[in-house]
């Protein structure tokens, strides 16, 4: 291949984007291979896993399957007692300083003895987790609605760059128009130059987030069982013997540099 045709390959393949695929379930059991226990070390060195002891865990057909009637409850801490069973990408993605990246997967979320109508009370994520800066990009599937999610949070340990608007949030957006206790394609899309995120279901766009006040570097990958009830004044009132069924495609991921 001549000089010139090879810099014209490159020059097409920056456009149309380099893609790699995070799956590798099959590793699911050795810790830090591909994938590793999500959770938040605490300030006195102890590790707060997200992971329900009774959780059956099945790989098959290249797709994770996990069962788990929910145990796990953590009385101060919001962002601990939120997640119940989670798995982190053993590495974080880097985002390009230009152009876009895209995190698309499928999920089926199916629960037993959830509130109908109440996705907080038992639903299956994808979460993109930016542990230097705080930022979360999420997708969470219920029985019979869904949110997309974008937040700045006070992960535990994780400094938050000084802005002039607020510094903590989290906006949730729900809907119901998805194919319910079947498997919905969830694409999360981030540009760094652009300040911008954009979500998709079934390859619609569902919501665009612009002027993001703060640059994101890079992203864990989190596939999670969750709940998102508040604290009360006693506690956490999270679980109740309710039961998440999950379901996760490996993710693809595609950068595009211009």
């Amino acid at each position: 291949m001549e000089k010139k045709d090879k810099e014209l390959l490159k020059e097409e393949q920056n456009v149309k984007g380099n893609q790699m695929v995070l799956g590798d379930f099959h590793s699911i059991l050795e810790e830090g291979k591909v994938w590793k226990t999500g959770g938040f070390t605490l300030p006195d060195g102890s590790f707060w896993a997200y992971r329900e002891p009774e959780a059956v865990v099945i790989v098959r057909n290249d797709t994770l399957y996990v069962r788990a009637k929910l145990s796990r409850e953590n009385h101060q801490v919001q962002i601990l007692d939120n997640a119940k069973h989670m798995y982190y990408s053993a590495e974080p993605v880097v985002i390009p300083e230009a152009g876009e990246i895209s995190f698309e997967l499928q999920i089926r979320s199916r629960t037993q003895g959830t509130a109908p109508g109440d996705l907080y009370d038992g639903y299956v994520s994808l979460n993109l987790l930016d542990f230097t800066t705080g930022a979360a990009l999420d997708f969470f599937a219920g029985n019979d609605k869904y949110a997309s999610v974008y937040g700045i949070l006070p992960f535990p340990g994780v400094q938050v760059p000084e802005s002039k608007g607020t510094k903590y949030f989290c906006i949730f957006k729900e809907d119901t128009d998805f194919k319910p206790r079947e498997f919905n394609t969830y694409r999360i899309t981030y540009h760094r130059g652009n300040d911008e995120a954009v979500f998709y279901l079934n390859g619609k766009e569902v919501r665009r987030e612009r002027n993001i006040p703060i640059k994101f570097n890079n992203f864990t990958v989190a596939l999670g069982i969750m709940t998102e009830k508040d604290l009360s004044p006693e506690g956490s009132v999270s679980v109740h013997g309710q039961t998440v069924i999950a379901e996760w495609s490996p993710v693809k991921i595609t950068t595009t540099e211009q």
